[in-house]
């Protein structure tokens, strides 16, 4: 266990020691701010060191010939530590502002390097926590405690100072009450650690829930799920509550100890203070200076506790954040991986099998060949494996053994970024970005010219559709496309696969959502789209791959059938044509 610890310990240095190089290119700014903190805190002990003249030449002695100015430069002093205090304010917020921001971006490049496996095992709550929340909690939290406890420890310092200045007994008291109140910071770490953990759980769980409820609002309208998910969201917001009662039970005893301690230390000082003046070892200045010092020490460490919980917040925000900065993505360029200049030959299937969860194989033993410019149509039940066999080519994910080819090469021996441009794909429900019909179309080329995007608008058979819209390509969609009907947003990713020009083609179930009249004009497009290209189509209706130069027919992850159409009509008894008669008789039914 010590060795565990050791360990945790070591990793947190080296997550702090990281934050470094985001700090680097605002030290000065941050330096300053800090420096500024000493004149914040140490001014604090100007009133307390005055009160010993004021007290004993004019309470005392009645006089007011020699301290006549200390008023006005109470005021002074304060005016200056209140200008300071704003100065270090602005000078973090600058600085966290920025810190924040580039953790952020850190944390967003991060991300957008992970395989898609990755995203299949969070939700989405998860993700706008871990990458998001957390450079909030981290840097603000963090550098506006750190700002506090600059200025403490210099005040304290200051403070400690008046103190022995006044009377070095009373002084030792002081001093010897404020270890015991600092005491019980030492273990605060380890009773908040695990419930800070959950708390993160459930605060991304809230986030998965407003989400989810709006990405499927009409699944819970028109299912009438209201109840079942305020239900849901209930159990959420219980489990928050319950969370943050048990943080409360396990930090906020902090503060009421501390302050009973610190006053007990005060107690014990003018109990002791009034015997000491008794015995004219200090006079009443003296006294009065020193409590006045000691209650101004004394008060910010009574808040203390609650300084110290959102620091240990901030630091265990830091650790998740390097903990995520220091994943490796599963899939990633090898050091000598080569350029995808365009396919020249084939593409090629050995053996290959895969799993998404260990030991429950998806595909056994895949093994085709694809020559350049044919188009292999991928057909079978539901959940057969066809577009796990489609998302292994662009490496969505990687294969567990065998191997995948272009040109003879390993595709795992590829750059990513080039094998991916090299790759054009549809969805079944393509993802449209919140903005216009053009820059949508521009993902799949920014550089493409007005001509270029005008052909692939015509070839994709948008052009009618444009020509109605008042701002034609610059017509706003809405997030996810959700102004465009299910026809129009395929037809704007087929016009977006256009202006990309890839030499591979995948089609996965691109036109299975549409009804009739809207597939026959996305068929149009695809038969564009699919001219002198290497294509992979998925399709639910097979009366569209007829024309296939090779169509697959895979059931429960293995191939069962390879060969044209006609080829695979006249085996007795197969699968394909089992498949093709059961659809032809839905179609006649429907007549």
């Amino acid at each position: 266990m010590d060795l565990i610890n050791k360990i945790k310990t070591t990793q947190a240095y080296i997550n702090y020691s990281r934050m470094w190089p985001y700090v680097k290119p605002y030290w000065f700014r941050a330096l300053l701010a800090m420096l500024i903190c000493i004149p914040i805190g140490s001014l604090d002990a100007v009133i307390a060191l005055s009160l010993k003249p004021y007290m004993d030449l004019v309470m005392v002695e009645k006089t007011v010939e020699s301290p006549w100015y200390i008023p006005f430069g109470i005021v002074a002093f304060t005016s200056i530590q209140g200008l300071l205090n704003y100065t270090a304010t602005y000078l973090n917020t600058w600085v966290g502002g920025k810190i924040t921001n580039d953790l952020k971006m850190s944390l967003y490049k991060k991300m957008l390097t992970f395989e898609t496996g990755y995203f299949d095992r969070k939700k989405s709550g998860d993700i706008v926590f871990r990458f998001n929340n957390d450079a909030d909690v981290a840097c603000s939290g963090l550098l506006d405690n750190l700002k506090t406890f600059v200025s403490r420890i210099f005040s304290s310092i200051s403070l400690v100072c008046v103190l022995f200045y006044n009377s070095w007994q009373l002084a030792l008291i002081a001093i010897i009450i404020l270890g015991c109140a600092f005491a019980p910071l030492a273990n605060i770490r380890k009773r908040i650690k695990s419930v800070m953990d959950k708390s993160v759980t459930a605060g991304s769980a809230v986030i998965t829930a407003y989400n989810e409820s709006f990405a499927g609002n009409k699944t819970i309208i028109s299912y009438n799920l209201a109840n079942q998910q305020e239900k849901k969201f209930k159990d959420i917001l219980s489990n928050i509550f319950t969370l943050k009662i048990k943080m409360i039970q396990r930090t906020s005893w902090l503060s009421p100890m501390m302050h009973v301690i610190v006053s007990i230390g005060i107690g014990i000082a003018i109990g002791y203070g009034s015997h000491l003046i008794l015995t004219h070892k200090i006079t009443s200045g003296n006294f009065v200076s020193f409590i006045t010092a000691l209650i101004m020490l004394y008060q910010p460490v009574k808040n203390l506790g609650n300084n110290f919980n959102s620091v240990q917040f901030s630091f265990m925000a830091i650790e998740r954040i390097f903990d995520v900065l220091n994943l490796k993505p599963k899939i990633q360029d090898k050091p000598n991986a080569v350029e995808l200049k365009g396919i020249q030959r084939d593409i090629e299937f050995k053996n290959v099998n895969f799993e998404y969860l260990k030991n429950k194989p998806v595909l056994k033993n895949i093994n085709l060949h694809i020559n350049k410019g044919e188009a292999i149509a991928f057909v079978g039940n539901s959940g057969g494996g066809k577009s796990t066999i489609v998302s292994l080519i662009p490496r969505f994910y990687d294969i567990k053994s065998g191997s995948i080819t272009i040109d003879g090469i390993d595709i795992r021996d590829y750059t990513l970024h080039s094998l991916r441009q090299n790759i054009a794909v549809v969805f079944q429900d393509n993802f449209l970005f919140s903005g216009t019909i053009r820059e949508n179309i521009l993902l799949g080329n920014k550089n493409a010219s007005e001509e270029q995007i005008n052909q692939a608008v015509k070839m994709a058979y948008l052009d009618e559709f444009i020509a109605t819209l008042k701002d034609g390509l610059d017509t706003q969609i809405g997030e996810r496309g959700i102004l465009l009907s299910g026809g129009q947003k395929q037809r704007v990713a087929i016009a977006r696969a256009f202006l990309k020009d890839a030499p591979i083609i995948i089609l996965d179930e691109a036109t299975s959502a549409l009804d009739n009249k809207a597939e026959a004009i996305v068929q149009k497009a695809i038969d564009n789209l699919m001219k002198d290209k290497t294509v992979f189509v998925i399709a639910h209706r097979l009366s569209t791959i007829q024309n296939a130069d090779k169509i697959v027919v895979i059931n429960q992850g293995e191939i069962v059938e390879t060969g044209t159409h006609t080829k695979l009509l006249n085996i007795p008894n197969g699968a394909y044509k089992a498949l093709y008669e059961m659809q032809f008789k839905k179609q006649t039914a429907g007549v």
